[in-house]
């Protein structure tokens, strides 16, 4: 594993910095107060190839790799989380599912559009009565000649009223539970089919966040992605490639509000000397920069796995509980340097201690993932082989034309 950024990784990183830097951070406040997604970055975004940067060119992305995509995922959430939220549901947990798992014409019809910003994709699996239970989802699809009849709801969806292209997850045979779950691509327009946005939330106030109602929807066969009961398989393969999205942004958490802490600890004076001379400030600022590393290192490691086209569920479990909790306790810890101060939405330090919460629950509750561990290390947990793996990263064909 080489640890040192390409000449292209660092092209990534600096005009991804930059427009969070430039485009992002003076006005992500009002929005995170006003409770309203920035839709208007999407163009941007997309103008930048960031909505598709993991995406071979011939489906109409950047033809970048799986480290351009987490570096992508921490300079975005540097900015802010609810940002960077849009990566990690439109890119990876519909875009990339559909590389993996799509037909060649369903990879036409769905992937380009998303890769080059034309359209903006989610992704429903949880549910009101089931989140890490995902076998407990009770979405139906029912066969209906060419078509399936799905009904269900969805809740706490990302982008769930801002999607075109909805990924859904519903049981066509309820007896298999798990082994009964089918996956589908809803369009945006279908009868039957409305979303609502979701207003009260501790964080990521500048996140559309909402649900999703299935009324009898019918969906043409051609929406099916992937073969009927691979759903699981499909959900969960897409949540590895979020999960890397997460990891990678809470290292910008961490560094956001390690600078905020170390900019304030250098000002503000107390009992005759900067605060940043105290030991217990010092102590606190180091933690942050020690975790920063270890987070840094655990979701290159992913990205690295990725590029090989290696399984890599168990190590971006690991960086997805460890950087999600780091980050929360960052994020508290430069409220606390900040004194009354960090308190205040004058300092920015608030808003990610707000957001950073969500992400020790979101993708995997970090209980969830210390039983993933526990299993893996005690070897009652092994990867076996998925009909379709994620593509190793392959820069020549990637960056060919179709």
């Amino acid at each position: 594993m080489d640890f040192a950024f390409t000449e292209e990784h660092d092209m990534v990183r600096k005009m991804v910095h930059d427009f969070a830097a430039k485009e992002i951070r003076p006005v992500i406040n009002e929005y995170d107060s006003n409770h309203k997604y920035p839709r208007f970055l999407l163009p941007r975004m997309a103008e930048l190839g960031i909505l598709g940067i993991c995406i071979p060119v011939r489906y109409g992305g950047a033809g970048m790799d799986y480290i351009s995509l987490g570096i992508v995922s921490e300079e975005l959430e540097w900015a802010d989380a609810s940002v960077r939220e849009t990566i990690a549901v439109h890119l990876a947990l519909n875009s990339l599912a559909l590389l993996q798992w799509a037909s060649e014409e369903q990879k036409q019809r769905f992937l380009v559009p998303l890769a080059t910003g034309e359209k903006i994709g989610c992704y429903g699996l949880t549910e009101p009565a089931a989140g890490s239970d995902v076998a407990g989802l009770r979405s139906t699809a029912r066969k209906d000649g060419d078509d399936y009849i799905l009904n269900g709801e969805k809740m706490w969806i990302t982008l769930a009223d801002v999607a075109d292209y909805l990924l859904v997850f519903a049981k066509t045979d309820p007896s298999q539970r798990h082994r009964g779950i089918s996956a589908f691509m809803l369009e945006r327009g279908m009868e039957g089919l409305t979303t609502g946005t979701i207003e009260d939330k501790m964080g990521v106030h500048a996140s559309n966040t909402g649900w999703i109602a299935m009324d009898d929807v019918r969906v043409p066969k051609e929406n099916l992605i992937g073969q009927e009961g691979e759903g699981f398989k499909i959900a969960m393969s897409a949540l590895d490639d979020a999960r890397y999205t997460v990891a990678a942004g809470a290292a910008g958490t961490i560094r956001a509000v390690m600078e905020a802490a170390v900019h304030y600890a250098n000002e503000r004076e107390a009992f005759g000397q900067k605060i940043g001379q105290f030991q217990l400030v010092q102590q606190l600022i180091a933690k942050m920069a020690l975790n920063y590393d270890i987070a840094g290192l655990l979701w290159q490691r992913v990205g690295w796995l990725k590029n090989q086209g290696i399984r890599n569920t168990k190590e971006t479990s690991m960086a997805k509980w460890f950087a999600t909790e780091a980050a929360f306790a960052a994020s508290s810890d430069a409220v606390q340097v900040h004194g009354a101060y960090g308190f205040s939405s004058e300092y920015q330090v608030e808003r990610y201690l707000r957001n950073s919460k969500g992400a020790v629950i979101y993708e995997g509750t970090t209980q969830i993932h210390q039983l993933l561990q526990a299993q893996y290390a005690l070897g009652y947990r092994h990867d076996k082989p998925l009909r379709c793996e994620l593509p190793a990263y392959d820069p020549e064909a990637w960056g060919e034309e179709g």
